[in-house]
């Protein structure tokens, strides 16, 4: 009987032509591999890079250099919840160590929110901000207004806003706007209604600054089937509508790691879909004063989700309310731009 198995090929290692790789000098592919990893959009862009030249050891071990690593953007730490594991873990903690701002700063957030190490967490998160990493600095401010991790005496508004005016100069949107709504109210700071409108008008003048080159494609998408709900912005009060901006990867994870995580007994999730922080205790963020079905772990998402969702939702709770939408407990006033 004829054998119908084919026949094995075996392919002789020895005698292959060498790598192109291997023609180029170290420095050189280490600043190909960076310019790489500083623009990736999602980890797969630059690991299928080294998988393609997976049988060139030099070109691994080049790419996970600690000049390769240290310069990595945001988008290649873009990790999802449900691929979390002990590997993910190890590599941040391996480019934390190469000097990775944005490790530091994704792998602070989720020691801080998710695995409920508060001092790892903030000490990361510090490391980030010492190194002016502007969302590592808002997400520190975000933690003294709340006093996330201990108890609500523990908050320090003036500090907060002091880490917001850092992130603001930075040129961190949220921070900016944060800013804002604080000298707006006298939240941490003299009030200043007239300067606090005039860093809000600058926020909204930086938001569309950043997202003009991108409305073409935003347009496209329009005529994909987004609807308009889907686009509405900040800055619609300049008659501009866009698609809302993408969160940070760390949100992005922090959304979706609770979404399929039961949380403790009162502890709510930010409602602008966007944040992804929970509480660190029982009614820790402040909750809307006139429907009381939201609440927000800060000014700047209250602000965007009133303009994003929640403004054609709000419905008193009672008649004797007389705030017209939007504000805040705890002697909050409303955030909402006009």
């Amino acid at each position: 009987m004829v054998s119908r198995k084919k026949p094995r090929i075996s392919y002789n290692l020895d005698n292959k032509k060498p790598d192109s790789f291997d023609k180029l000098p170290d420095d050189l592919v280490i600043s190909i591999l960076s310019k790489l990893s500083s623009s990736s959009s999602c980890p797969s862009d630059f690991f299928n890079a080294l998988l393609v030249y997976y049988s060139c050891k030099r070109f691994s071990r080049l790419g996970l250099n600690k000049v390769v690593l240290s310069k990595a953007c945001s988008g290649f730490f873009a990790i999802k919840a449900k691929n979390w594991s002990e590997s993910a873990h190890r590599f941040l903690k391996l480019c934390v160590c190469a000097g990775s701002v944005e490790a530091a700063y994704f792998l602070g957030m989720i020691w801080f929110y998710c695995l409920n190490n508060r001092g790892i967490g903030r000490s990361l998160m510090a490391k980030a901000a010492i190194k002016s990493h502007g969302p590592a600095l808002y997400s520190l401010a975000v933690i003294q207004f709340n006093g996330s991790g201990g108890t609500k005496n523990d908050k320090d508004l003036r500090a907060g806003v002091a880490l917001c005016a850092r992130a603001a100069y930075l040129g961190h949107v949220d921070a900016h706007r944060e800013l804002g709504h604080c000298i707006q109210d006298g939240y941490g700071i003299t009030q200043n209604v007239s300067e606090g409108r005039r860093l809000l008008i600058q926020a909204n003048a930086r938001e569309l600054a950043s997202v003009l080159p991108h409305l073409s494609s935003w347009k496209s998408k329009k005529g994909a089937g987004h609807f308009e709900s889907d686009y509405r912005t900040l800055l619609s009060d300049y008659g501009c509508n866009v698609f809302a901006p993408d969160p940070h990867p760390a949100n992005r994870f922090l959304a979706d790691w609770f979404e399929s995580r039961e949380l403790g007994p009162d502890i709510r999730l930010c409602s602008h879909a966007g944040c992804g922080r929970p509480e660190t205790r029982p009614h820790e963020f402040r909750r809307c004063s006139v429907c009381g079905t939201v609440n927000y772990c800060s000014r700047g998402c209250q602000a965007i989700d009133w303009k994003v969702r929640h403004k054609s939702m709000c419905t008193p709770m009672g008649l004797d309310l007389g705030v017209a939408g939007g504000a805040p407990v705890n002697d909050v006033q409303q955030v909402v731009p006009t």
